[in-house]
């Protein structure tokens, strides 16, 4: 390991074969668990290991043993950042555990194709999927907080980038991938009222039914529209109010006994929900989901709309962003000009290998600057719509100049200095923290002393 800073995997992909690996066990009835590991009070276990190679070679990377070492080394670093934490009081909220599980799942599903599709994957439904992540996340999330605090006072100056960038080798200068940065506008067909009503007057009756003595969990499984918790009669396990849409929890959380809801309704439609049980500030309920139907008509009217927009904008002194603030119901880029930020980085920049196939197509045929006619959208839960898509900018693969990619630089230059860092503070750590190693590990040639000699 050359650089832990800078030595890290694909951590949402690590995460995606880590459950893989265990569904597979659970389903074959092995046991592939050992204990390879333990830093203070924290366990390395074998599996994760698996599921950190297996992610490299999915990705064409060769594992070899010394690589192996060094990504058990990686991973007794993470364990060490933990156990520090523990004694540092260092914690995250639940809430920000359930919006990076979110964030990672709507990673997940951009690149399955949807929700559903997850679900078939996993044979479980997305709460179940989600509690399969909670723990691996929220030490992901508090390891990373500890790594911070340890080199939050590191800082660089202009000096020490242009001196780290005179250092690299020619032939070793990076090169940098294609990048594109774009915007759009997002119209979703409206519900209608006669679907609307439709939907509502359904799970009226079923209600009704309900109320009259049926079995909640049976109507479920013949008439929720919810696929993921349908099948397992409507229940969706153990949720704390953060992780459920509002209009559910603000009921959900009121309900006693097994007492049946009125009709919710919430972005995902109109819901019926009966409480299983609660346990302290979570609640285990069941739900029956009718969807509002989108009408042809609206999907139409959707288009126009966007194609009325696709046609003013070059006469008119309104910019895109302006009627991406008016017109766009994508939240998440109406306020920001439509510029869409990339859920991987945070930042506007995607690498071509990032953007959604559908948009990269569209991408593919626009030049700077230009808008592309109004194509079709869906949203993660299923509305459907037209958008227009403005191709912002858009790079060439290159070799890193500190005139072009400064930015990338300074992050590379101010990584190293970091490292440093970290070194120091591992191997002060390590002095007076307790790590036991199984022995197939012993002959790494680790960077630091993890194997104490005597």
């Amino acid at each position: 390991m050359t650089n832990i800073k800078i030595h890290t995997y694909s951590i949402i992909a690590c995460l995606f074969l880590l459950f893989t690996l265990n569904v597979k066990a659970q389903e074959e009835g092995k046991v592939i668990d050992k204990i390879i590991g333990v830093v203070g009070g924290e366990i390395l276990l074998k599996s994760t290991l698996e599921a950190q190679i297996a992610s490299l070679r999915s990705q064409g990377i060769i594992v070899d043993e010394k690589s192996k070492c060094e990504i058990v080394e990686e991973m007794l670093f993470q364990k060490l950042l933990l156990h520090q934490a523990g004694i540092d009081s260092i914690t995250v909220s639940e809430a920000e555990v359930e919006g990076e599980i979110n964030r990672r799942l709507a990673y997940f599903i951009a690149q399955i194709g949807s929700e559903k599709k997850l679900e078939q994957y996993y044979k479980k439904s997305m709460s179940e999927i989600k509690e399969e992540f909670r723990v691996i996340v929220k030490e992901q999330m508090i390891s990373q907080r500890m790594q911070g605090r340890v080199t939050s006072n590191i800082t660089i100056t202009p000096k020490e980038v242009k001196e780290f960038y005179n250092r690299i080798p020619i032939d070793s200068i990076p090169q940098i991938e294609s990048e594109v940065e774009y915007a759009q506008i997002v119209i979703y067909a409206k519900e209608s009222k006669e679907q609307k009503e439709e939907a509502r007057q359904r799970i009226e009756n079923i209600r009704n039914r309900i109320i009259k003595g049926e079995d909640f969990s049976t109507l479920a499984i013949l008439y929720s529209e919810d696929e993921g918790s349908a099948k397992k009669g409507g229940e969706i396990g153990f949720m704390g109010r953060a992780e459920l849409v509002p209009e559910y929890s603000a009921v959900a959380f009121k309900l006693k006994n097994s007492a049946v809801s009125e009709i919710v309704q919430s972005e995902f439609g109109f819901h019926i929900i009966q409480l299983i049980e609660r346990r302290g500030q979570k609640a285990n309920t069941r739900h029956i989901l009718i969807k509002i139907k989108l009408s042809e008509e609206e999907i139409v009217k959707a288009k126009n709309l966007a194609d009325s927009i696709y046609n003013v904008i070059p006469t008119d002194t309104i910019t895109f962003g302006d009627y991406a603030l008016k017109y766009s119901n994508d939240e998440k880029s109406n306020k920001s000009n439509g510029l869409v930020a990339n859920p991987a980085t945070g930042t506007t920049n995607f690498n071509i290998d990032e953007v959604d196939p559908q948009v990269f197509y569209t991408l593919d045929k626009l030049k700077p600057g230009e808008i592309s006619t109004p194509v079709p959208a869906q949203s993660l839960d299923g509305k459907k719509g037209y958008r227009l898509i403005k191709l912002i900018t858009k790079t060439e693969p290159h070799k890193a100049t500190l005139e072009t990619d400064y930015s990338k630089i300074q992050n590379a230059a101010l990584a190293g200095k970091e490292n440093e860092e970290t070194l120091k503070w591992i191997n002060e750590k390590l002095k007076s923290t307790y790590v036991k190693i199984d022995e197939d590990y012993n002959k790494c040639n680790f960077q630091n002393q993890w194997v104490k000699t005597m």
